[in-house]
């Protein structure tokens, strides 16, 4: 067996290889047990190798190693949690890398249905998608909208495999992308710029959710940051998680070569969203690597990361004057992609200079990329986002907030609250009022 993580290694597709490889490490995870409660994978695989007397992870069948490969959705807080990772301990366990590992083989052997290669090509065109449907949004809203189980939304189930029953962010009239070409400049602050960024939107903000957009660049130039808007496209994510090592090195050799060059005319890069902050920051090293993706790791931040770097540093700081809607409570969900990044919880100290009471929640929402959203995963997804929904009516709070705008979709559809974006609730903080 062979313990890699580097997908141009010769044996990273090696199916017999991956195959010893994933008996080692399922055999090291059930003698621990410690990340139990984070997905189904880990409790389905204790209990397929419990029924053995000898406890054997080696009895598993290709298929039932695959059933716990098929649960993973990366949230990588078993990553976070685990006590064997390659950094601390020889045994080298990354449990969700040797799950892309294992979608990578079964996709490169073939070992994917026509169906899961249709709902993959429909949800890996973020970019040719949101084209079409931002620019066809009535119609599209009609059918993403559509009720829940309604004959349209059943239809398009059939032949997408995304699933009919969960909510779907709708699709925006105006992109990000052309507000921003157009947009009034928001005064910034006396005594010069702060900073220099280049926005990397992401597909949710540039053709689902692009107030956050707004509110993101109006706070950070209040701020005296100057914003610019990238020129790259999606990141790859929804093309990495199913297994296409080949189309995501594609799409992340050509974002690194665009990131790199406007890293390099002087600004940093800050993304919105965290499953893409993880990526441009973690995965475009493993899969692209050398000195630009380097550059683009240490130039990549999230957006509220950004601003309290501005905030504590010597010769900048925010402005802490919110003469705007300030709330005395805030329920803040921490997505799971940016407590992986161990970056702290930017998002809650930003929100808590309004004054605000910040609660946290950290309960996953089973969306993580896509694959809460395919029909195949609804039996286990739905759950885990009722236990997210659950948790946010306990917290209460006078606003639900979160930084991940699908796993605030999920919060919308198990409570029907709809939370902001924290740069939105600073926006708000400032007097800064929606489009």
């Amino acid at each position: 067996m062979t313990t890699t993580y580097d997908p141009k290694h010769p044996k990273y597709l090696d199916e017999a290889d991956v195959r010893d490889e994933l008996t080692r490490v399922y055999d090291l995870c059930h003698g621990c047990r410690l990340c139990f409660k984070f997905c189904t994978s880990f409790p389905t695989l204790f209990a397929m190798i419990d029924r053995f007397d000898d406890q054997d992870a080696g009895k598993l069948t290709p298929s039932e190693q695959d059933q716990v490969v098929d649960e993973c959705f990366q949230c990588k807080l078993c990553y976070v949690n685990c006590p064997y990772i390659p950094e601390l301990h020889e045994w080298a366990l990354d449990f969700p890398r040797l799950m892309l590992r294992a979608d990578a083989m079964r996709h490169e052997n073939g070992h994917i249905s026509t169906r899961e290669k249709v709902t993959n090509q429909m949800l890996g065109r973020t970019d040719l998608l949101g084209t079409v449907a931002s620019a066809a949004s009535p119609l599209s809203n009609r059918v993403v909208g559509g009720e829940s189980g309604s004959l349209i939304r059943t239809v398009t189930a059939k032949i997408t495999g995304v699933s009919s029953v969960r909510l779907l962010p709708p699709y925006a009239k105006q992109r990000f992308s052309t507000w921003f070409k157009r947009r009034a400049r928001t005064p910034g602050r006396a005594g010069g710029p702060q900073g220099s960024v280049t926005v990397f939107p992401t597909c949710l903000v540039e053709y689902q959710e692009p107030q956050i957009g707004h509110d993101l660049v109006k706070v950070y130039e209040r701020n005296g940051i100057e914003c610019r808007n990238s020129s790259a496209g999606c990141c790859g994510a929804p093309w990495l998680h199913s297994g296409d090592v080949k189309q995501f090195t594609k799409i992340a050799e050509k974002n690194v070569r665009t990131l790199a060059d406007e890293i390099r005319s002087g600004t940093d890069i800050v993304v919105p969203q965290p499953t893409c902050s993880y990526v441009l920051k973690k995965d475009y090293l493993d899969y692209v690597g050398g000195p630009d993706a380097e550059l683009v790791s240490e130039h990549t931040y999230d957006a509220a990361e950004y601003l309290v770097k501005v905030h504590k540093a010597d010769d900048t700081e925010l402005d802490t004057e919110f003469g705007g809607e300030v709330h005395e409570t805030i329920t803040y969900h921490t997505p799971c992609h940016l407590r992986a990044q161990n970056i702290g919880f930017k998002s809650r100290d930003l929100m808590k200079l309004t004054g605000a009471k910040v609660k946290l929640v950290q309960q996953c929402s089973g969306i993580d990329g896509m694959w809460g959203f395919r029909a195949a995963n609804e039996e286990i997804s739905i759950p885990i986002a009722k236990k997210l929904g659950d948790q946010i009516t306990k917290a209460g709070g006078d606003v639900v907030t979160g930084d991940c705008h699908l796993a605030n979709t999920a919060i919308t559809e198990q409570t029907g609250r709809t939370p902001l974006h924290p740069l939105q609730v600073m926006a708000r903080a400032y007097g800064i009022l929606p489009e």
